[in-house]
Order: structure tokens, then sequence, then C-alpha cells
């Protein structure tokens, strides 16, 4: 349920599916990726089952990598429904834990939500999400709702939450 925060939405949690977003009209799925590449676990494989464009556009996105803005911090959107769009948006380093800690980068979560932001806004659409880089990269939701609200609810981007289950 969405409550109001003084000119703001706040974040709606519900239990679903991310890849089948609740509500009419335009909206977008988003989700974080690796900047190597890489689109084999996790919440990818939900959205390659029901789309093939995302997977699709990503790989091209990070073979051309040389002449685009693919790094990290970067948002790619790409149709794949009449109204809606899938975000891949690059907020982890590699994908594994290691000497440098958790792949996930907040700053890099932060930047590609900012981006975000003005893409639904200049649709008109809402953004629905998984708990994004929680999962397999490792970070923590305490650190990455707070960048949701400050890029997006603060803005009066509608958001929804999926929590699996």
């Amino acid at each position: 349920m969405r409550t109001d925060r003084g000119g703001t939405t706040d974040i709606a949690y519900v239990r679903g599916d991310a890849t089948t977003p609740l509500g009419k009209g335009p909206r977008i799925i988003a989700h974080v990726s690796n900047d190597l590449g890489g689109w084999g676990k996790g919440f990818v494989l939900a959205l390659s089952r029901r789309w093939p464009e995302p997977e699709r556009e990503y790989r091209r996105w990070h073979r051309a990598r040389a002449e685009n803005d693919f790094g990290l911090g970067a948002v790619q959107v790409v149709r794949v429904e009449r109204w809606l769009w899938v975000a891949n948006m690059v907020g982890q380093r590699g994908i594994r834990t290691g000497s440098g800690g958790v792949p996930v980068r907040y700053e890099a979560i932060d930047a590609a939500l900012a981006k975000l932001a003005d893409e639904a806004a200049r649709l008109g659409a809402s953004v629905h999400m998984p708990r994004i880089g929680c999962g397999l990269a490792g970070g923590r939701w305490e650190r990455v709702e707070p960048l949701i609200r400050a890029r997006l609810t603060d803005r009066g981007i509608p958001v929804t939450v999926y929590d699996h289950g």
C-alpha cells in the first residue's frame, strides 16, 4: 500500500513476482547486473524466461562497451511489451565475493537509479523491482532502500518492491 510522505510516494512492498508487475500504464522492471557482461544467475533468469530482449540487449551493450556507456552506474532500458520496459542497471563489480568484499556497489546503484528516475519520469512510468543488489550481489536492503527513496519516490515516482513467495 502506498502512503503519502509529504508530497512524495512511499515504496509499496508486495509478495509476488517482479516479472509480472502490478498496475496499469507504463511500467519499468528494474534490476541490478554486473560489469562483466555475465547473465545467468538470480533474477535475470526469470526475466529471460519471459522475454529474450533484455539479455540480448545487455550482452550486445557489453560487447560494444568500448563505444558506449556500459559500466558501473549505467542503465539500459529495453522495451519488452507495449507499456513495459526492463532496466538493466550495472550496479555490481564482478560476480563473486572476494578480498574486495561483496560485488554490490551502492554508489553505482545510486547513479543508475538517478538515470532510471529520469527515464521513468519521461515515460510516466512506475518502477517495479525485486530487492535490487541484495541477492547474489550481497548488498543490504537498509543501504539500498534510502537510495530508492532519494532517487525515485521523493520525485513522486511510484515504486513497488516484490518479495518472491
